[in-house]
């Protein structure tokens, strides 16, 4: 399918897991691809393989906590390929395990700062951008540890992505009437590096959600990466403030 031919689509955190898995299926469908995050080496990999598949894709180094940063990011990437009309809010961090009483104060600003300011300041330049040129779509990836699941011991990472997900549909509502789609993807646990646990290899790791997750396996990161592109396409004209999950039935 060509769904995104002449269409560019912005993904922060494309460096690795998620995000470059992304960033790979725009591009594979006809978009070109603005691949951001804070790594330059990480990111020219995945503009290679997307440019091997031959796909179109360009790189800009950019921290989601710094809005001037973001503003240049989306100014960048608009300029680079001719506008922005889809953006995937991507960028996040796991810090700060432990029980709410012993997170460290340092670890629970850096996972606000990056995982809800960042996604705040992200849309606020995006949509500046998208109001001033005819619309566009934004998809938020939250998770399912949040709104719809908790868990012991990572109440800094649960209370961000709720926030993400509650973000989400007040963004959607104060923004649908300028022609901007605003929704979510909540994946679980996925085949991305964040899923491992620290030791843990992909092995171990399989073993351990065949008992957790209801269908036995992880969601794949392309698996994940077409519920972003369905909710970014026009087949989901109609979806406004929804919060998908993706998580093999963990929180079902």
């Amino acid at each position: 399918m060509n769904r995104f031919t002449g269409r560019t689509a912005l993904v922060t955190g494309a460096g690795s897991g998620l995000g470059r898995g992304t960033a790979l299926a725009f591009a594979a469908e006809g978009a070109s691809v603005v691949v951001a995050g804070r790594t330059r080496a990480s990111l020219d990999e995945t503009v290679r393989l997307i440019g091997a598949a031959g796909g179109t894709a360009a790189a800009v180094v950019a921290d989601v906590t710094e809005s001037e940063q973001v503003r240049r990011l989306v100014e960048e990437g608009a300029a680079r390929f001719g506008g922005l009309h889809i953006a995937v809010n991507n960028a996040g961090i796991l810090r700060g395990s432990g029980p709410v009483a012993d997170v460290s104060e340092e670890d629970w600003d850096a996972v606000l700062r990056t995982n809800v300011t960042g996604v705040w300041l992200a849309m606020k330049h995006e949509i500046a951008h998208m109001r001033a040129n005819g619309g566009g779509v934004i998809v938020n990836i939250a998770s399912n540890l949040g709104a719809h699941l908790r868990i012991p011991n990572a109440a800094a990472y649960i209370t961000s992505k709720a926030a993400v997900s509650a973000l989400t549909r007040a963004a959607a509502l104060d923004h649908v009437h300028e022609g901007i789609r605003i929704n979510a993807v909540s994946p679980g646990a996925s085949d991305a590096p964040m899923s491992l646990r620290p030791g843990e290899t992909e092995a171990d790791r399989a073993e351990r959600v065949k008992s957790q997750n209801p269908l036995g396996r992880l969601a794949g990161a392309e698996e994940v990466a077409a519920a972003v592109l369905y909710l970014a396409s026009p087949a989901a004209g109609a979806v406004v403030g929804t919060d998908l999950v993706i998580d093999s039935g963990a929180s079902a």
